[in-house]
């Protein structure tokens, strides 16, 4: 299976090829908006040294992270969907960053750390083991002072942010190199109007008031 991952949650975006669940070709650039999708798309393509019409499933990671960038992957997915017959999936990049503390060989308790913006983050926990990831306490929104506690309990935390980030923060960023295998061991394919990104702030929206009727205009 021919698998494209993009990875666009944080500032610094990535996308990688795999084939049979093994990465062949990667690229990535700092910048956020900044940066070029389809020119990373090209430089991974050509170094696995596969065409566009020879990737079967695109992976994205659904954040949680930059909205921008995780719709922007979305919206790339959806097009090429409508343009390919190629199915999708989407991806935690929490679950992501887990996986990439753990081949790095951090074990133990791991808290993943993403800013939320909005004086919160968003916390997820894991117990990494050199074999396995189990989450144990599931994402949510959480405040500077859960997060610094979760440290002085004696978890590692990981992930991006390098000026908003609480103290002791392990610099992870999610990379489509590790999304990809990740992508290679699901099945639960979907539609491109079925991918979501990660949000777990309830979208609110207030209705403008109907307009005014001033008498003798």
């Amino acid at each position: 299976m021919r698998i494209l991952a993009l990875e666009f949650s944080s500032d610094r975006r990535s996308v990688a090829v795999a084939i049979a669940g093994a990465v062949r070709g990667q690229a990535a650039e700092a910048g956020g908006r900044e940066s070029h999708p389809f020119r990373l798309i090209e430089i991974a393509l050509r170094e696995a040294g596969v065409t566009r019409e020879e990737i079967e499933v695109l992976a994205v990671g659904l954040g949680p992270g930059s909205y921008n960038g995780i719709r922007s992957a979305i919206a790339l997915a959806q097009g090429w969907q409508l343009a390919r017959p190629v199915r999708l999936v989407g991806v935690s990049s929490v679950l992501c960053l887990a996986a990439q503390a753990r081949a790095s060989g951090l074990t133990g308790a791991v808290s993943c750390v993403v800013d939320a913006q909005r004086r919160e983050f968003y916390l997820a926990r894991y117990q990494i083991a050199a074999d396995s990831i189990r989450e144990t306490e599931a994402l949510h929104l959480a405040g500077r002072e859960e997060v610094v506690a979760r440290a002085a309990a004696g978890d590692v935390l990981v992930g991006p942010g390098e000026k908003s980030g609480p103290p002791g923060l392990q610099q992870n960023y999610p990379n489509a190199a590790m999304l990809a295998p990740l992508a290679a061991t699901r099945t639960d394919f979907v539609s491109g109007e079925a991918l979501e990104p990660i949000y777990l702030r309830v979208a609110t929206f207030v209705k403008a008031s109907p307009p005014r009727t001033i008498p003798g205009i």
